[in-house]
């Protein structure tokens, strides 16, 4: 009998709903809360390729005509230009983002790179300390790097048992290790987002974060989700191209839509930079404005 009267009485409610004037119904859709458009800023970023300019100066010069306050500068002979940068970026508005690479070897070589590979990354990532970069970008093994480590449980364990290592180093440099996947056409053992995350936290070491890549992020089902697992604790840069044949944004139309990753940036919170590594087909006196445009319109857009 209680079975009969709580279908009656759901009939009914039914019923009353289906007769019931918009304004009732409207009365039972969820209320806006009122809350202020997110604040989160972008936090724009040239690498050093990118920026226009004959030298340092004039790069960052380039920059802060554009309001982009990040730079992005490779490893390679990092150490050597330490006074530099620190002096060219004192007084200005731009500030230090992510190493890129620049390192020799690789961390799951079988040989001797292995031990290049130790050597010149704990040199960039002491450099990349005393400049207050937020990281050094390295990917574990790309396509074709050989002898490799084959791709088993045993080899992400190695892995991480190595980061746990390289991360602590970097913390103590004030620095952070910052693990990149890629699309498989370039790197078979890390593309996704959320494997970069996951090897982080495994790794078990502040200093050792993970970033995405508009470009390699085609390798993902859905930019705000691939953010989204990477979270607050592992996020600590992003790169973005056009993402057809990874021009400046812009340079592919209508496939250069960025709202569903920038969406997931301003709902974390995102405090890093977004740096471009891309190409560039047309005049980039035209098309890096343009560019910075695009990307400030569909992150309000977001």
């Amino acid at each position: 009998m209680k079975r009969r009267n709580f279908l009656l009485t759901s009939m009914a409610g039914a019923a009353t709903a289906a007769l019931a004037p918009s304004t009732v119904l409207a009365s039972c859709a969820p209320k806006k809360d009122g809350k202020k458009a997110n604040a989160t800023p972008l936090n724009l970023c040239f690498q050093e390729g990118i920026a226009l300019g004959a030298n340092l100066q004039e790069k960052l010069d380039y920059c802060e005509s554009l309001g982009v306050t990040g730079f992005e500068v490779g490893g390679r002979g990092l150490a050597g230009r330490v006074d530099e940068i620190n002096n060219a970026l004192k007084g200005r508005n731009v500030r230090m983002a992510a190493i890129c690479a620049g390192f020799d070897g690789f961390i799951l070589a079988e040989d001797g790179q292995k031990d290049e590979f130790d050597r010149t990354m704990r040199e960039i990532i002491e450099a990349a300390g005393k400049i207050n970069s937020c990281g050094v970008i390295m990917v574990p093994a790309f396509n074709g790097q050989k002898p490799c480590r084959p791709h088993t449980m045993d080899t992400r364990n190695y892995l991480c048992e190595q980061l746990h290592e390289l991360g602590e180093f970097a913390v103590q440099c004030g620095t952070t290790v910052i693990l990149e996947p890629l699309n498989r056409g370039e790197c078979f053992y890390m593309r996704l987002v959320a494997d970069a995350a996951a090897i982080a936290r495994d790794a078990d070491s502040k200093g050792v974060k993970c970033m995405g890549d508009f470009w390699h992020m085609q390798e993902e089902t859905s930019d705000y989700a691939a953010f989204m697992a990477a979270g607050t604790e592992y996020l600590q840069h992003v790169h973005i191209a056009s993402r057809g044949r990874r021009k400046t944004p812009g340079e592919d139309g209508e496939k250069d839509n960025y709202r569903e990753g920038f969406r997931a940036l301003k709902e974390l919170g995102y405090p890093g930079f977004v740096s471009f590594e891309c190409g560039c087909e047309g005049d980039p006196k035209i098309v890096l404005p343009a560019a910075v445009e695009l990307l400030r319109k569909q992150w309000e857009e977001a």
